[in-house]
């Protein structure tokens, strides 16, 4: 995967893409959480969210930039 694409002719950086990605992933993995009930096993659902995107965007740029 390139390190830049360009998009409308501005080169856009593919960690922006991946941002986007992972957000997307984020927020169907936790519409799927919450619809199982499964923040009640957690303390603090809003670290977790949080934590869950971290992963997903660390995990995806590892595949461009590792």
């Amino acid at each position: 995967m390139p390190r830049e694409i360009a998009f409308h002719g501005l080169y856009l950086p593919t960690l922006t893409l991946l941002f986007l990605l992972a957000a997307a992933l984020a927020w169907g993995l936790d519409r799927f959480i919450a619809s199982v009930d499964g923040y009640r096993f957690f303390w603090h659902p809003a670290l977790l969210r949080l934590a869950l995107f971290v992963c997903l965007f660390g995990a995806l740029a590892l595949t461009v930039y590792g």
